[in-house]
This record gives C-alpha cells, sequence and structure tokens, in this order.
C-alpha cells in the first residue's frame, strides 16, 4: 500500500510566523507592509510557500549588499 502525501498550498499567517521563527504579530506587519505578499480567503490571509521564499531570498540579498558595501 502507498501513503499520498498532500502539500500544502498555501499557509496561515501563524504558520509562517512558526516557519520563520518570527512572532505572529510581527509576521502579520510583514503581511501588512506588503514585505510578504498574501491574498485574502474570507477573513483569512493566505500565503504561498513560494512567497515566504521570496521574503527569504530578499532578505539574503539585502544582507549580501551590506556585507559587500
Amino acid at each position: 500500500m502507498t501513503t499520498t502525501v498532500i502539500e500544502r498550498k498555501w499557509h496561515t499567517t501563524a504558520e509562517v510566523a512558526q516557519m520563520l521563527g518570527y512572532g505572529l504579530s510581527k509576521t502579520k506587519m510583514l503581511v501588512l507592509t506588503g514585505k510578504i505578499r498574501s491574498i485574502k480567503d474570507g477573513r483569512n490571509r493566505r500565503i504561498l510557500p513560494r512567497w515566504v521564499d521570496e521574503y527569504i531570498e530578499r532578505l539574503l540579498r539585502e544582507a549580501e549588499m551590506e556585507w559587500s558595501a
């Protein structure tokens, strides 16, 4: 018998906060300021995994620019 793994299509703000090791308030602020992209789904915000990756990549690029300066 095979086991099917269902991959998450999106995350809640609380899940992203946990993934990044941030508090919920900081993560909500990042979403509200547009630093982490999100979509509104009813009363909730949803964040695609690739948007979390984009945020991390942007932080890395900014850090690399600071290091090379």
